[in-house]
């Protein structure tokens, strides 16, 4: 019996620094001018949206933590009422959370909302943007402006709810700028 015990927990034990060198491992942090991650995830209405489908464009793709509560619907509403300003800048908008697509839906119709919300409903992309909670259940706060050739141009971690969309906005002009586009 006692033998069984260790084994119980020497397994146990694999499993949790096992699942912990996997979240280090996602858990790189992206740095400006690299490739950013590659995602094909259902939006609101269960289109598979893509990276490849924003090639060519400027993209805004925030990682938020749930839909429809204070902080992330605030976000969601300063991208919806910059809309303009940001596609007259050549960008386009993408939320992601761990959410359903049914979720985002309700979330979307309630608010508003003219771009895609993606459901990465197993984090599996939050993870490769390093913007997964350690537990898995719950997305980080984060953004990444990417080029139109698909390289990470900005990273804004822990963004700011009320600012993000004017950071970006900011940064779209400066960036557009210095490449003279």
């Amino acid at each position: 019996m006692k033998s069984v015990t260790m084994l119980a927990t020497l397994m146990a034990m694999v499993l949790l620094f096992s699942g912990h060198a996997v979240r280090a491992e996602a858990a790189e942090p992206l740095k400006v001018g690299q490739p950013a991650p590659d995602f094909s995830l259902p939006d609101q209405n269960g289109k598979t949206r893509a990276l490849a489908d924003f090639r060519g464009k400027w993209l805004a793709l925030y990682f938020y933590v749930k839909d429809d509560t204070p902080g992330c619907t605030e976000q969601a509403c300063k991208f919806r009422d910059d809309i303009h300003e940001l596609t007259d800048l050549g960008a386009q908008v993408v939320g992601v959370s761990v959410d359903d697509t049914a979720s985002h839906a309700d979330f979307a119709k309630k608010y508003h909302l003219p771009f895609p919300l993606l459901a990465d409903s197993k984090g599996e992309i939050a993870a490769r943007y390093d913007s997964l909670r350690g537990d898995g259940s719950l997305a980080k706060r984060n953004s990444f402006l990417i080029d139109p050739q698909g390289r990470i141009a900005k990273v804004y971690l822990s963004a700011s709810t009320s600012r993000n969309s004017a950071e970006i906005i900011e940064d779209l002009k400066k960036l557009k700028g210095s490449a003279g586009s």
